[in-house]
């Protein structure tokens, strides 16, 4: 008998170069979404990072207006609570180990028996220094870590920017004296680092 031989047919072979192709496709716009999403987080990330930085030079650019020229009635020292909580993670982490326990004694044995070399201006760093060493994990991890710090922290700045106001006797003088323009840049800088957290809380 003759041989019969079977040609398959073009429509009947399955399409690789399609199925390739389509492959090829979604991967891409998988590695695309993946890409995007990566930026943002890092992107969201980093401007967390920088505005701690910043908030912490405005809250220490006050505490130091304060020891100057400033020399308001205003309760300066929430500003200690308030680097406290907004302290970027790399600083805080570093001034609650070793190094802070040696700041902090060192604070200590100078206040107690050598308060001539003590001098008034280093009051508040001495009390914030011993309040990160000191704090416990309750207030150092879960609270500074949540929402809850980042209410503090703006809580803090509404008081003292409505007490700056008030010294300076209005809005308008707090915005147009010389001598109050920089302390109002420096107080609305504490409230874009709450802000934004909060911000990024919600969403």
């Amino acid at each position: 008998m003759g041989r019969t031989e079977y040609l398959a047919l073009k429509t009947d072979q399955p399409s690789y170069d399609n199925m390739l192709s389509s492959d090829l496709t979604e991967l891409k716009i998988a590695v695309k979404k993946f890409a995007s999403d990566a930026f943002k987080l890092q992107g969201l990330g980093f401007g967390t990072s920088f505005l701690s930085w910043l908030a912490c030079f405005a809250a220490i650019y006050l505490l130091i207006l304060d020891r100057t020229n400033w020399k308001s009635n205003m309760l300066t020292t929430l500003l200690v609570p308030y680097i406290f909580f907004s302290l970027p993670p790399i600083l805080f982490s570093l001034l609650r180990g070793e190094i802070g326990k040696w700041i902090a004694f060192i604070a200590i044995v100078l206040r107690l028996f050598f308060p001539q070399y003590f001098p008034d201006w280093l009051e508040i760093p001495g009390s914030l220094v011993l309040l990160l060493v000191a704090a416990p994990s309750l207030f150092a991890h879960t609270v500074r870590d949540s929402w809850i710090g980042v209410a503090i922290c703006l809580i803090i700045g509404c008081y003292l920017l409505q007490e700056h106001i008030r010294a300076s006797g209005g809005f308008r003088n707090a915005f147009t004296r010389s001598n109050g323009i920089s302390n109002t840049i420096g107080i609305v800088l504490l409230f874009i680092y709450p802000v934004w957290c909060l911000i990024l809380y919600i969403l």
